[in-house]
């Protein structure tokens, strides 16, 4: 069975989305070499997760080009009723409310300041 070892985003501004995710997640950024290319640790190693990369979007948006298509990450928050709040706070916007997924928390997903679509999950599972 394969896993998923590394995300990458996409961004028009990387700054722009560097000071998001990193305001909304806590995440770290770290340019790799030369290239407009960044490296993105979302949390300790010894914690379960994985972390990924910020480059240069090739093209102008999302959607422009058939060939750049794109993974929808979910990252995992302690309150999704703040973190949503948070994320629109830094220029997000809402793309489907909070929603109950049985058994496991509440799911929204919001999009970046870039168009970039990004899970918000709160795990409970008393959720019903």
């Amino acid at each position: 069975m394969s896993r998923i070892v590394h995300f990458e985003i996409h961004a028009s501004n990387p700054q722009v989305l560097i000071d998001f995710y990193s305001k909304l997640l806590g995440w770290s950024f770290n340019k790799f070499g030369e290239m407009d290319y960044w490296l993105i640790a979302t949390g300790p190693q010894e914690q379960t997760g994985i972390n990924g990369g910020l480059l240069k979007r090739p093209c102008a948006a999302p959607g422009e080009s058939p060939a750049m298509n794109a993974f929808v990450c979910t990252a995992c928050i302690d309150s999704l009723d703040e973190s949503v709040a948070q994320a629109t706070s830094l220029g997000a916007r809402l793309a489907f409310p909070k929603m109950a997924i049985p058994g496991v928390g509440w799911l929204a997903y919001i999009k970046d300041p870039d168009g970039n679509t990004l899970g918000l999950m709160q795990f409970d599972e008393k959720v019903k």
